[in-house]
């Protein structure tokens, strides 16, 4: 195929799903059963790794995804949002689908699609459809493990049609409570429904309701669970800017100094709930996963828009702190890197927690730059500047991202430090213009 040929047909099958959209989240199992069936149910080929929770669920996949890719293994990883290309969303050993596969598997599906409607079922919707591509495509390439990312809750997210080795729920948080309910406990039901027959489960939530809920859900029907903190321990030696280093207790061997590429002390409990999974793969289904690996894994894993240190000179960093929970990681974070002065550039969707996410890193900040998320779910983003304001700090509002992202680079002097946060809508533009201006 020429390249122009490529990129039309490929941007075509974008747009394509880009359409999808207007059927918005409509949660439920129904039509995603459906369609798999007519593809001829891909995800039954598959051996998957089912991750959820409420923050930590990229994080966590991409970290198992590294240690399973060292070991030997072929991995497919499926996660969204994405950063700047839809084909983040579906990589095998770290390479992104080709456009190429892109466009076929569309072509394949459409039909399917249109079959549905024309016989009374209701319209996939684009997440849906982008489910159903990931399973066809990691079937058709016939990987050893499917690492798959729940999207939206557990029970009915349009994931929760397969049956897993190993079922993992990272945290529970406050997050989607118009869809998920209004409290932890209603949340952690709904999360739970990704437990099922004859699976492992490993959580690393620390809220004893929440695990009541999980070890409840996991006795019901008769499956192990595996709690990261009592079952696994570690311990932080040291962190630094760039990596950070700590001891840990498996189930089956003691590690020590373990080194880890992603910043944060919230990542050491994501790290040892990916070494955890890795160990109970050796343990019950006989996956040949050395030592080395674990180590070579962790070290060399890469998450870009999660702490990510973009730029030493001028000092940049990226964190996707869209909810109170990822806020208070980042919060907790923030004193490991050296600065005169800390410039916060920050853009949330209008149904996150604005007044929690603002009281954790507003008063952290020298100077605040309010900016708008490419998203309908936005909503009155002005009203962030004015919370910020409370706080006698000065905030700046610009509604274009990349505008809002360079104002605030031009506002570095010295070692001062930017921190681009929140809604990974938001970081994605920014982090592009970063990497334009600066040459990176």
């Amino acid at each position: 195929m020429l390249e122009n040929d490529l990129e039309k047909d490929y941007q075509e099958s974008l747009d394509y799903l880009a359409r999808l959209t207007t059927f918005g989240i409509n949660l439920g199992l129904g039509r995603i059963q459906e369609l798999l069936k007519r593809l001829g149910n891909p995800e039954k080929a598959l051996r998957v790794i089912h991750v959820g929770g409420t923050n930590g669920k990229g994080s966590t996949t991409v970290m198992i995804a590294r240690i399973l890719q060292v070991a030997g293994y072929t991995v497919g990883a499926f996660t969204s949002p994405h950063m700047h290309d839809w084909r983040e969303r579906m990589v095998i050993n770290g390479q992104m689908i080709s456009k190429e596969k892109v466009i076929k598997a569309i072509r394949d599906v459409r039909p399917h699609l249109e079959a549905m409607v024309t016989e009374g079922f209701e319209h996939p919707t684009e997440f849906e459809v982008s489910t159903a591509l990931a399973f066809l495509y990691f079937a058709e390439e016939k990987v050893d493990f499917a690492l798959i990312e729940v999207g939206l809750g557990g029970a009915i997210d349009s994931t929760n049609v397969v049956s897993p080795l190993i079922s993992v729920l990272t945290n529970i948080g406050m997050d989607h409570m118009d869809y998920l309910g209004q409290d932890l406990i209603s949340i952690a039901k709904v999360k739970a429904g990704i437990i099922k027959p004859n699976s492992l489960v490993v959580t690393a939530s620390v809220d004893p309701d929440v695990i009541d809920v999980f070890r409840e859900q996991a006795k019901a029907l008769n499956v192990p669970l595996w709690l990261v903190g009592e079952d696994v321990r570690w311990k932080s030696t040291w962190s630094g800017e760039l990596e950070q280093e700590f001891d840990l207790q498996g189930i089956n061997t003691q590690y020590l100094k373990l080194r880890l590429s992603l910043i944060g002390f919230h990542q050491l409990r994501n790290a040892a709930t990916a070494v955890t999974v890795c160990e109970l793969l050796q343990n019950k289904f006989g996956a040949q996963i050395p030592e080395e690996a674990i180590y070579a894994g962790l070290r060399e894993v890469k998450w870009p828009g999660r702490l990510e240190l973009l730029s030493q000179k001028p000092k940049i960093i990226l964190d996707g702190a869209h909810n109170t929970d990822g806020a208070q990681a980042l919060a907790q974070a923030l004193p490991l890197y050296t600065r005169d002065h800390l410039i916060l550039c920050l853009g949330m969707l209008a149904d996150k927690e604005r007044e929690k996410v603002v009281q954790l890193l507003v008063p952290l900040a020298d100077e605040i730059i309010i900016t708008r998320p490419n998203s309908p779910r936005a909503g009155d983003w002005r009203a962030l500047g004015s919370l910020a304001e409370q706080y006698g700090r000065p905030v700046t509002c610009l509604e274009d991202p990349k505008e809002a992202v360079l104002f605030a680079l031009s506002r570095l002097t010295g070692n001062d430090m930017l921190c681009v946060t929140g809604s990974i809508y938001m970081l994605a533009d920014a982090r592009q213009a970063l990497i334009d201006t600066l040459g990176i």
